[in-house]
């Protein structure tokens, strides 16, 4: 294992908050959003609608909200007010979400800005409405984490969430250079259709490279993994080690996302669909699970380390 990604994954898990959960509990883990200017360049903005109507749902229906990183594209953009205006029904949603006390902010490298208490308080706590010419109140308050465990309130069975870029090299210890690169260099070319190499969801070398060491950290602490950062969806099958990521909400093919509920764990997608009679709806598909949490509870298994790493064939 990468040994910057055994450290900086466990000093993550160690110092995350501890929230507890039940059969009761609803959570939704949805990752890199990306959220830009509504420029070119941003690729968010397609999905919009989209995350705009699963969002209301899952607040409709009582669930805690778990933006698992990467939510605002900071690297991009210096200044986090065109964002804000150019996603404000998002953040209208999302802030209902953070008035109910079920709003779980984590944050990824690209928007690694969120670690400074100053600029989380001058940018997130609070805005400056120019339609009615006063300040109005954002998330005033909130406290972004790298990490979350959930603990299960009987079983004691942790999950750990965080972003996934933790040990990554170029994004992790050398962000500030990837930063620059892809704010002044890989943007534009982006536009005109080159990748940027740096970023595992574009490089699948690279991708498959990350993975295989969260498989590793998984393996060696016995912990269930939900995280997102390679922007694939991934869902353990059976004999397989209990890693799982959201995917992102940025491709053209729908917004996945993880759901916990009834003490079961699955995958979901979101995507415009039309019927039959031509009249576009935007659906939830349930594309694995639902799973008992349990199942991945290593107490549960007889032989934890025969478990297998994910397979990596078939990208998304």
């Amino acid at each position: 294992m990468n040994i910057n990604t055994e450290k900086r994954l466990t000093k993550a898990y160690k110092e995350a908050d501890v929230e507890y959960f039940d059969k009761d509990s609803k959570y939704i883990f949805f990752s890199d959003m990306h959220r830009g200017d509504d420029s070119v360049s941003d690729e968010f903005s397609r999905n919009q609608p989209v995350l705009l109507h699963a969002l209301n749902y899952y607040h409709n229906n009582g669930y805690v909200f778990v933006e698992v990183g990467d939510g605002d594209e900071l690297w991009e953009h210096k200044k986090f007010k065109h964002i804000r205006l150019a996603h404000k029904d998002i953040f209208i949603v999302i802030k209902k979400f953070f008035d109910d006390g079920k709003l779980r902010m984590l944050y990824g490298n690209h928007n690694i800005f969120l670690k400074n208490k100053n600029y989380v308080r001058d940018n997130y706590y609070e805005f400056y409405d120019e339609y009615n010419q006063k300040r109005v109140e954002l998330f005033h308050g909130i406290k972004p984490a790298e990490a979350l465990v959930l603990k299960h309130r009987q079983t004691n069975q942790e999950i750990l969430i965080l972003h996934g870029h933790q040990g990554d090299l170029i994004n992790d210890q050398l962000w500030g250079i990837s930063m620059f690169l892809l704010r002044y260099f890989w943007r534009y070319l982006h536009i005109v259709g080159f990748s940027n190499p740096s970023s595992p969801a574009r490089n699948h070398f690279k991708r498959h490279k990350v993975e295989k060491n969260y498989n590793k950290w998984i393996k060696k602490h016995k912990t269930m993994l939900i995280c997102g950062h390679t922007h694939r969806a991934k869902f353990p099958k059976k004999d397989e080690l209990p890693y799982f990521n959201t995917g992102c909400c940025i491709n053209t093919r729908g917004i996945p996302g993880i759901e916990i509920i009834n003490d079961t764990i699955l995958m979901v997608d979101w995507r415009i669909k039309p019927d039959d009679n031509g009249v576009v709806r935007i659906e939830r598909t349930v594309v694995r699970g639902p799973e008992p949490i349990s199942k991945y509870d290593s107490k549960n298994f007889s032989n934890y380390e025969g478990l297998k790493s994910n397979s990596y064939e078939n990208d998304d």
